[in-house]
């Protein structure tokens, strides 16, 4: 199982240590976290708290004297001592006032010079609520209308200052009273823009305290849960109401945070978090670990295949972000946002959509085999299988098989979502060929999109570095003469065309990259030929058949059948959706023609830029 990304949870505590501390934290030195993450492929995320310790010896930790002798800290009442409380640091702590311009420029400069002591790739800000041990700073919050307003909402202990900092407390945009829902936000920005400064790239940036546009800077995860049922379903809700609050990059902590885990527990939070868009099992410092391989090579097996089928749709992924950064909307989105007209939509929180196509119905219940779907007025086909589901599914809730090793997904008709062949990061998966899985609708049409560009150079969108593709599959009728196509008829077929309208060219990157897989979903007719580039596919070059499900434990939709489809020019390796054809290049003038049946899997070389392929469906 790869490893995408080492999280350095409190290194250095907001600067507490300089490179002799991190002996004391058990690193030997910098460069074991460097040769580690180069080792694995990975990046590093350095966390920071925003607390200073005040109580080292003074001339020997330069993050507080020299924010001292810049004045940015968050004060007291008086507006001018600084306020004091109790967090993970050693001693006292100190708080920036990241309103304040002086105080960017002390934390922009600090985590420069930080880069030297610990490589990082991005950097999380974790408890700028801010969070504090105390009900208020020392010596206390004073008895004033501030402090103690007629009304509190139901929070803590019922007191504004709890865990917190008084609310009389002065910072540069006024009293902490208006400004504590912003301190997170009021970091996000300058973190982002020194990270991008720091690393050259773009920047990385996770935050547990937010705001309305922290999602411009940053991402979130919603905060310390625990290792409990109703925690997992609680997070589906979550993930909804933070792309609506314009914070699309969201997810929980899979497995739990809090409390030890169990088994199955994790193992169905390990397939439902595959699809958070911020996706991270983080687990609390004395529980038992719950990483995947502590739990056996079976659990390791199937939380590696959904794993899979997340990196496998990170081309959607990415271009669902895209169009997020650019348009607005969700990235993750309920079923309502989509059908809207449909009452039955409105409450259910228990299964989710990637964009307008792609449902996630995970198990959230203890002991389940099984999940209740509801499928609203669209053609849905099984992800798995590529089958289409019956209409008779439509506008109901249907019992889904969920064994141990399956979380159930579907893709809606109508649309055609980008993939790519999975590796163990991103980093290698962007090497990997392309394909797309085109779900046809009623009237056998489909559109969709690619974004793609190098992933880490900054501001491509707005330098136009980039690559984007509009995706057009729709029937036209036509006749197509016996020296193209021989069917033995001579009565017109309907030939479904799928178009590439390239709409920005940019990333040059996307000139090597190849598509090597094609599949369709919903064809109706069983296929009699094919040809490509006007030439006819011998039989040799690919093979029929209607065996069952492609895999063990999968079950059909009831009543539905998969045909399976498969070249010997590509091995043993099963295709999950059909027709393996020989290895071609599809250029900018090919159109390979196809009589098909149910599901079609066309695996070509074509490059991202010139591809034009026709399937002709029958008379």
């Amino acid at each position: 199982m790869g490893c995408k990304t080492l999280w350095s949870s409190r290194l250095g505590r907001t600067e507490t240590y300089g490179p002799a501390g991190m002996h004391e934290l058990g690193y030997s030195a910098p460069d074991w976290h460097k040769t580690l993450l180069s080792d694995i492929g990975s990046e590093g995320r350095a966390n920071k708290d925003p607390f200073i310790t005040k109580d080292e010896e003074p001339g020997t930790y330069r993050p507080y004297d020299l924010g001292e002798e810049m004045g940015v800290w968050v004060n007291n009442s008086d507006g001018i001592t600084p306020a004091v409380g109790k967090a993970w640091p050693p001693g006292d702590s100190v708080f920036p006032d990241y309103t304040n311009p002086r105080t960017v420029e002390w934390w922009t400069q600090m985590c420069l010079e930080f880069k030297d002591v610990l490589d990082y790739d991005g950097i999380w800000i974790d408890m700028n609520e801010p969070s504090n041990f105390l009900r208020g700073q020392y010596p206390g919050c004073a008895v004033n209308d501030i402090n103690n307003p007629p009304y509190v909402p139901s929070i803590s202990d019922r007191s504004l200052a709890q865990k917190t900092l008084c609310p009389d407390s002065k910072t540069y945009l006024g009293e902490h009273y208006n400004t504590h829902s912003l301190f997170g936000w009021s970091q996000t920005a300058p973190t982002f823009h020194v990270a991008q400064q720091a690393t050259g790239k773009r920047a990385f940036v996770l935050s547990r305290s937010t705001f309305v546009g922290s999602g411009k800077h940053g991402g979130h995860w919603l905060g310390d849960n625990f290792s409990r049922w109703k925690d997992m379903h609680q997070s589906i809700i979550g993930i909804l109401e933070f792309n609506l609050f314009g914070i699309p990059y969201i997810g929980a902590d899979i497995c739990g945070f809090n409390y030890d885990t169990t088994y199955e527990l994790c193992l169905r939070w390990m397939q439902l978090g595959s699809f958070y868009p911020f996706s991270r099992n983080h687990n609390a410092e004395g529980n038992n670990e719950q990483d995947p391989a502590v739990f056996g090579e079976e659990f390791a097996k199937i939380s590696r295949a959904t794993l899979r089928i997340r990196y496998s749709l990170l081309p959607y992924l990415y271009t669902l972000f895209f169009e997020s950064h650019v348009h607005g909307g969700t990235v993750v989105r309920s079923l309502m946002h989509e059908f809207t007209s449909d009452q039955q939509t409105h409450g259910i929180d228990t299964a989710f959509l990637w964009g307008p196509a792609f449902m996630i119905a995970p198990v959230l219940q203890e002991g389940a085999r099984s999940v209740d779907v509801y499928f609203p007025e669209a053609p849905w086909f099984d992800y798995y299988t590529g089958t289409k589901l019956s209409n008779t599914w439509r506008k109901n809730y249907v019992t889904v098989a969920a064994p141990l090793t399956k979380i159930p997904l579907f893709i809606r008709g109508g649309y055609i979502l980008p993939e790519q062949a999975p590796a163990t990061t991103t980093t290698k998966s962007r090497l990997n060929p392309f394909g797309l899985i085109i779900a046809l609708d009623e009237q056998g049409e489909a559109s969709g999109s690619l974004f793609w560009d190098d992933g880490d150079s900054i501001d491509t969108i707005e330098k136009e570095n980039y690559f984007l593709a509009k995706y057009t599959y729709s029937k036209v009728s036509s006749s197509i003469q016996d020296t193209y196509i021989h069917t033995g008829r001579s009565q017109p077929l309907n030939l479904g065309n799928l178009k590439t309208e390239i709409l920005k060219n940019g990333y040059r990157g996307a000139d090597v990259l190849k598509y090597n897989k094609i599949t369709i979903l919903g064809l109706k007719l069983t296929p009699h030929a094919v040809a490509l580039n006007g030439r006819a596919i011998h039989g040799d070059a690919f093979s029929y058949d209607m065996s069952g499900p492609g895999g063990p434990g999968q079950q059909e939709p009831h009543g539905f059948q998969r045909r399976q489809m498969q070249s010997p020019a590509f091995g043993t390796d099963k295709p999950r959706h059909g027709y393996r054809m020989g290895s071609e290049s599809l250029d900018s003038s090919s159109a390979a023609k196809v009589l098909a049946d149910k599901k079609l899997t066309m695996s070509k070389q074509g490059t991202l830029a010139a591809m034009k392929v026709n399937s002709a469906l029958g008379a």
